[in-house]
């Protein structure tokens, strides 16, 4: 069956949205920080620790983990600090 929408590998990073993880005090060091990002094609890329293994057992109904995908934790600071540079529709 095929999916309605596909991850485009190929598409550049456009902008990062919020300020970095630096700015935000979530990180002392390049290496390993959170991030979000918007695609030249429009979608968004979101850096965080993967934590498939330990939550996959207790997914609320209704929700999966394809085999392709992994579930990220970000900080909440991080995505609040995202909110003006995500447009509304």
């Amino acid at each position: 069956m095929e999916r309605p929408w596909e991850a485009d590998a190929s598409a550049g990073f456009s902008r990062r949205l919020g300020r970095s993880p630096q700015e935000l005090g979530l990180t002392s060091a390049t290496e390993s920080c959170p991030d979000i990002w918007e695609m030249d094609n429009g979608d968004v890329a979101v850096i965080g620790r993967d934590v498939t293994p330990e939550v996959a057992a207790r997914l609320p109904d209704g929700v999966s983990i394809g085999a392709d995908e992994r579930l990220v934790i970000i900080p909440r600071s991080l995505l609040v600090a995202a909110k003006p540079d995500i447009p509304d529709a």
